[in-house]
């Protein structure tokens, strides 16, 4: 037991001495008008926007999973109306960045489910009746 002490100890003086290292603060200062870079880019068309997503590697992967060549999918959205790639850019921008929030829902569920089960089995909780303590 001494030398689990020891080791503690040595871990925490390591530690509280690279805490105490001088660490560069950082420099921040106020930027002038005629400094400021003032040219905006225009903003993509619709069908320059779908274009450009399958540029992207993450989309290459998701439609090579479904199938799907990203070429072939340049050369459907070129095959578009300009309607059509209207509505597809439109309903694109409203869809949610990360998913519905069933699927988070879930997994935070099944994480505190798990949580209690380990707890309970340890002994620390009784929640379900199902279980028994370890001994």
């Amino acid at each position: 037991m001494p030398s689990l002490n020891r080791t503690i100890v040595r871990a925490l003086v390591v530690g509280l001495c690279t805490f105490g290292l001088p660490i560069p603060a950082a420099q921040g200062e106020l930027v002038a008008t005629d400094r400021v870079e003032t040219t905006r880019q225009a903003p993509l068309s619709a069908r320059e926007l779908l274009r450009s997503l399958f540029d992207r590697a993450d989309v290459r992967a998701a439609l090579e999973r479904q199938g799907v060549n990203a070429d072939d999918a340049k050369a459907r959205v070129d095959a578009l109306s300009d309607g059509e790639v209207e509505q597809v850019a439109a309903r694109f921008d409203s869809l949610p960045a990360a998913g519905s929030g069933l699927e988070t829902a879930l997994v935070i569920g099944f994480l505190v489910f798990v949580t209690l089960l380990i707890t309970d089995i340890l002994g620390f909780t009784k929640v379900f009746s199902f279980t028994r303590p370890a001994k």
